[in-house]
């Protein structure tokens, strides 16, 4: 009767398993990718202008970037002072996010008695990175949205998009798988 339990929980606790290392792997390659679009930093290009959340470039010669610190040249009222926040909020999603997953890999290893806990924690510190990095995300297109066009995102504003994107699923699967698998009593 006992081996019969043991083959009926098996299979439960290996998807359980899958599932949870799943997660941790899409969290890592979303830290991954918000990391690069934060040290890279251009977001937007529109009509020959780089905006960036470090840099403001011009294309000058066809091809030639010229790139400045000095936001206050990019002539946007309002962007030199509030790019501070958003450079913040990004980058503090990625530390967020790398502590959350720190503890997603450490309830995953050490299967104590606070193995729940601490994947819960690390769950709720994944869904604060997507609250942060959506929030500078949203914050960059208002202060630039007199030059958004849809085409003028670059790759590195996708993958923090993305990465935000991946912040909010992970967070919000890692709650649920946890409350699935260990209902409260």
């Amino acid at each position: 009767k006992a081996q019969r339990m043991l083959a009926h929980r098996r299979p439960q606790k290996f998807f359980e398993t899958l599932i949870r290392s799943l997660i941790i792997l899409c969290v890592a390659i979303a830290v991954v990718l918000s990391s690069i679009s934060v040290c890279d930093g251009r977001w937007l290009f529109a009509r020959g202008q780089l905006f960036g959340l470090w840099h403001f470039c011009t294309v000058s010669n066809g091809s030639v970037l010229k790139c400045v610190t000095d936001l206050g040249l990019a002539r946007v009222e309002g962007l030199s002072v509030g790019v501070i926040p958003v450079r913040s909020m990004v980058s503090f999603a990625v530390v967020v996010a790398i502590f959350g997953l720190e503890l997603l890999m450490v309830s995953q290893v050490c299967e104590d008695a606070n193995a729940r806990r601490k994947w819960s924690m690390g769950s709720v510190l994944i869904f604060c990175s997507f609250l942060l990095s959506a929030t500078g995300v949203l914050s960059f297109s208002i202060l630039v949205k007199d030059h958004l066009t849809l085409m003028g995102f670059t790759l590195t504003y996708w993958c923090e998009f993305i990465a935000a994107f991946l912040f909010f699923l992970n967070g919000i699967s890692g709650l649920h798988i946890n409350s699935l698998t260990h209902p409260k009593n």
